[in-house]
């Protein structure tokens, strides 16, 4: 989808839009107070003080309705100079667009815009006349907050898009629309893959036993390559104390991102946000030499962080999550050729899993903050300068992000652009000089001297509910056959005569640890096909009489009207071969 922000024409268009609606809604609410209208990569969105009241749908086509006239009567759109004196004067009824005047300062040059009746506070740019907004659709509702500060007053936020022709537009709604049938949440619901419930809590999603298959899957495949390149998999628990987070220095830098601590027999807990600070303890368990290393901790490990109610998702971002987490003690000769090493298992399980629409960034330290960063000059020299040799020499294109490095190092983000929404952070690889030395960890070097090593912090799959989360929107919930929850359905053509044929297929199928449901109802031969294929099985095993007979079986793949008939072996080596391949 089009990212209105980054089009400077689609951005003053979807502005203009915005006052429009906003001029819609005075009208219709005369009582109406404006907080903010940006433009946003969706469109735009208003936030209003309705005065308690809280939209509907009807509300939505009322506003519509009351926007296409004031599109139709064509009113230019003026813009206009104001000195602060003039601002404060102008809106002096409106306490939300003074909150926003003083904080300019005596001598600034404040603009606002006017079509017809309406002026609001804005610095534009704006289209010329309100005609051009003709083609605009207002797309949802929702409950925001002034400042967006949950202590503050609630407000009402109406988001909508524009666009220059009725074609683009029509084209975006239905490219909306495929978004909705791909959203991993409705998806998560239909499929019976997880669940949330507010009883439980905001954010803290359960998979349900097909879900969770799906999750074990791709557990399995990440730490089979892990051992095969040897790392050590480790359990640690899903808590820590306090001082465990203020010897590491998250607790100075991260602890707003927390669960409240907790108090038990005189010690302060806290859920734990990341792995790191148990790793360090285990590697500080025991005395290494530098023929140890490099040591690969890994661990699919429980996080607790306290996102805010509005940035939950399903399970993209929830406020509990498994991290596939892993931390490479090495010695600084050591870096390069391991950071290399974590590069090109992201490239191989990518190209595996057929991962396609990424890009690489390089997160650095702004030298300027010296409240967020590690303070070592030297150190973070070295530190970036290392990455980025290594990605020059494997040739990976990348761009630079600075102030986005983690307070102890920077860091190496693959940004994924999923089927539906924006891009986020899927893969990660961070240099660590800072937390070894915090932990006083050591290796005792050839020449018998003790060092510190440094620590590379990589997580492959990133979150594995966030990676599940992209594959559910990837595969629109269709997965391939090495993840599916149900494999194989067997539907027999008259369960009356084929019954004992499907269950001797079955369990042959089930002895080579393929997932196999069987389906013998008492209902219509194409009603049966037809659940087999909303519940989106990759293959859907059809034995009739002339199957049973032959010893045979015949199929459908998932979505094809080709049946095909082989013999039981032969569709073995096939199911095989597609695991094999993660077709």
């Amino acid at each position: 989808m089009i990212n209105i922000k980054e089009n400077e024409q689609l951005s003053k268009l979807n502005h203009s839009c915005a006052h429009v609606m906003a001029q819609a809604v005075k009208r219709l609410y005369p009582d109406a107070k404006f907080w903010v209208g940006p433009v946003i990569e969706e469109g735009f969105y208003y936030d209003m003080d309705l005065n308690g009241q809280t939209l509907t749908n009807d509300d939505l086509d009322k506003i519509t309705k009351e926007m296409k006239k004031i599109i139709k009567d064509g009113k230019r759109i003026v813009r206009r100079e104001l000195t602060k004196e003039e601002a404060l004067e102008m809106f002096k009824e409106d306490p939300y667009k003074i909150d926003l005047i003083e904080n300019f300062s005596e001598d600034s040059v404040i603009t606002c815009y006017t079509q017809g009746e309406f002026t609001d506070l804005c610095r534009g740019p704006h289209v010329e006349t309100v005609k051009e907004c003709k083609y605009f659709k207002l797309l949802k509702f929702s409950g925001s907050y002034y400042k967006g500060d949950s202590k503050n007053k609630p407000l009402q936020r109406i988001y909508g898009i524009c666009f220059t022709n009725e074609e683009d537009l029509n084209n975006h709604l239905q490219e909306l629309e495929e978004a909705k049938e791909r959203d991993h949440r409705k998806l998560g619901k239909e499929l019976e893959l997880f669940m949330t419930n507010d009883l439980v809590g905001k954010g803290l999603p359960m998979y349900l036993p097909n879900g969770y298959i799906i999750w074990e899957q791709l557990e399995n495949y990440i730490k089979d390559k892990e051992k095969k390149l040897g790392y050590f998999h480790v359990l640690t628990p899903p808590l820590g104390s306090v001082d465990l987070y203020k010897t590491s220095g998250h607790w100075d830098h991260y602890k707003e991102n927390m669960f409240p601590k907790m108090e038990v027999d005189g010690e302060e807990f806290v859920l734990r946000p990341m792995n790191c600070p148990h790793h360090m303890m285990i590697y500080a368990n025991t005395i290494h030499s530098y023929r140890d290393l490099p040591i690969r901790i890994g661990e699919v490990a429980r996080d607790c962080r306290f996102e805010a109610s509005g940035a939950l998702k399903g399970i993209e971002r929830a406020r509990t999550f498994c991290q596939n987490d892993a931390h490479l003690f090495v010695t600084k000769e050591q870096i390069e050729s391991e950071f290399a090493n974590v590069v090109n298992l992201i490239l191989e399980v990518y190209k595996e899993l057929k991962i396609t629409n990424y890009h690489f960034e390089l997160s650095l330290r702004d030298k300027e903050d010296v409240e967020k960063y590690y303070p070592d000059d030297e150190m973070w020299e070295n530190a970036e300068n290392t990455l980025r040799s290594v990605l020059d020499n494997i040739g990976i294109s990348y761009v630079e992000k600075i102030g986005e490095a983690a307070f102890y190092g920077p860091k190496l983000d693959v940004q994924v652009k999923p089927a539906v929404g924006p891009e986020y952070t899927l893969s990660t690889c961070q240099l660590d000089f800072c937390l070894p030395m915090r932990f006083n960890l050591t290796y005792v070097d050839a020449d018998g001297e003790k060092k510190t090593p440094v620590v590379l912090h990589r997580a492959i799959l990133g979150s594995l509910d966030r990676f599940m989360a992209y594959l559910i929107e990837e595969y629109k919930g269709a997965f391939p056959l090495w993840l599916a929850p149900v494999q194989l359905n067997i539907v027999p053509v008259n369960p009356e005569y084929q019954n004992d044929y499907a269950f001797k297929i079955k369990k042959q199928l089930e002895e080579e640890g393929y997932r196999v449901t069987l389906d013998n109802r008492n209902e219509k031969l194409s009603y049966r096909m037809r659940e087999s294929v909303i519940k989106k099985i990759p293959y859907t095993i059809i034995l009739g009489q002339k199957e049973m007979e032959d010893n045979l079986i015949s199929y459908r793949e998932y979505k094809s009207e080709e049946t095909v008939t082989l013999t039981i072996e032969e569709f073995k080596n096939l199911l095989k071969e597609k695991i094999e391949k993660k077709g």
